[in-house]
Parts: structure tokens; C-alpha cells; sequence
């Protein structure tokens, strides 16, 4: 299947490329890469996350991979975090909170409740300004995305190639994959994994944390 020929990235089909190349993660990945727009891959380390940043890196080794370091992460995550960096030779770009967690626990506590009016402003600082930080400084015109449809109710309503409301195009090439998918590729290539994970913005497997709402 050949990839739609576009001349610029404003006038794209999303209808005709999702119906095309939704479900052929590879060749999603070679299209936007193709685009020939400044490109980054946001992670954060949770399970099977490895397989985009494979899938990107092996395309296209220097592309800026974002993670928004909140502070709270597990010990495994930051392990799992260091050894693919150095496996996938990621060009990693952290993003951490203008606050330190000591800082900001110090003043403000622990992590607030989902119930507790602070918990909004609590994702404001530890992921969203950071997140929008790194938009700013890296100014992509490209966003690889691992968000999967079984992540949660609004996922499931997303496609794998959109735009979001400030113009950036969000692809992600894995939203149709299982965790068997997920699994066969990382065992395929030799990939690690990690299960020891935890996001306190979100609080709940199923709940979304606010930054695919707002990008």
C-alpha cells in the first residue's frame, strides 16, 4: 500500500491516511515522519510504551523524546526510564515541574485526591505547563502519541491521525494494538517492559488526566 502524496501538511485527507494507514503502525510511522515536519514522541515510561519509541527510533534515531517527569514516579519506571534511553539511544528531553516534589509537598502536601478541588491545579504543574513547555521550546509539527482505545472511554473515540485545536498533528500508531500486539512486538525485538508504574494525575486506570483533552 503506497502512503497518500500530500503537499503540505495543512491540506492532509485524516480520513483517507486513517483509513489507509490506521491500522499498519510501521507505515503510519515512515508517513509522518515523511511529512518532513520537526517531529517528537512524548512518553512516560508505563507499560509498553518501548514499542513507539522502537518503532519511531528506528526510523528516525533523533527525534526528541519528551517525558514529562512528574516527580512521582515508581523506582522501576526511573530504571526502566535509563535503561531504554541507553538501549534505543533515545534522544531524551525531561521535562520536570517548575517546582520540585520536596517544594512543592513542603508548601502544598501530598498528592490531592481525584475528589479534591487542588487535584486540577496539582496536573497543571507536575504534567500540563511542562507539557506545554517542551511544545514551546520544541515548536513540533508532528506529535507521536502511544495512546491506546482501551485506555479509556474518550480514547476510544479518537483516531489515529488528528489535529488538535492548536494545529499540532497527533499520531498514534499504536491506538488500535492489544496488549497482545504489545507484547508479541516487545518479545519479537528483545524489548523490556514495565508494569511497576503509577500516575498520580490520573489517579484511575481509565481516567484521563487532562492532557489529550487539552491537546
Amino acid at each position: 500500500m503506497n502512503a497518500p502524496v500530500l503537499d503540505r501538511p495543512a491540506g492532509l485527507d485524516l480520513a483517507r491516511i486513517n483509513a489507509e494507514l490506521g491500522r499498519d503502525a510501521p507505515e503510519l510511522v515512515r508517513w509522518a515522519l515523511a511529512l518532513g515536519q520537526p517531529a517528537i514522541v512524548t512518553t512516560n515510561f508505563r507499560p509498553f510504551e518501548v514499542v513507539l519509541l522502537h518503532l519511531v527510533t528506528r526510523v528516525a534515531q533523533d527525534v526528541p523524546v519528551i517525558w514529562m517527569d512528574n516527580g512521582y514516579n515508581t523506582e522501576a519506571t526511573y530504571r526502566h526510564a535509563d535503561e531504554v534511553t541507553r538501549l534505543l539511544g533515545l534522544n531524551l528531553h525531561t521535562y520536570l515541574p517548575l517546582r520540585s516534589r520536596a517544594h512543592r509537598e513542603a508548601l502544598d502536601g501530598p498528592v490531592p485526591a481525584l475528589d479534591d478541588p487542588r487535584h486540577a491545579a496539582f496536573t497543571e504543574e507536575v504534567k500540563l505547563e511542562p507539557f506545554a513547555r517542551a511544545l514551546r521550546e520544541t515548536a513540533p509539527g508532528v506529535w507521536f502519541t502511544a495512546l491506546r482505545a482501551s485506555d479509556s472511554a474518550v480514547r476510544a473515540q479518537m483516531e489515529p491521525v488528528s489535529r488538535n485545536p492548536d494545529g499540532l498533528l497527533k499520531v498514534a500508531p499504536l491506538l488500535h494494538w492489544t496488549a497482545r500486539d504489545l507484547h508479541a512486538y516487545c518479545t519479537a525485538h528483545g524489548l523490556p517492559n514495565n508494569f511497576d508504574y503509577a500516575d498520580p494525575t490520573k489517579g484511575e486506570a481509565q481516567r484521563e488526566c487532562g492532557l489529550h483533552l487539552a491537546h
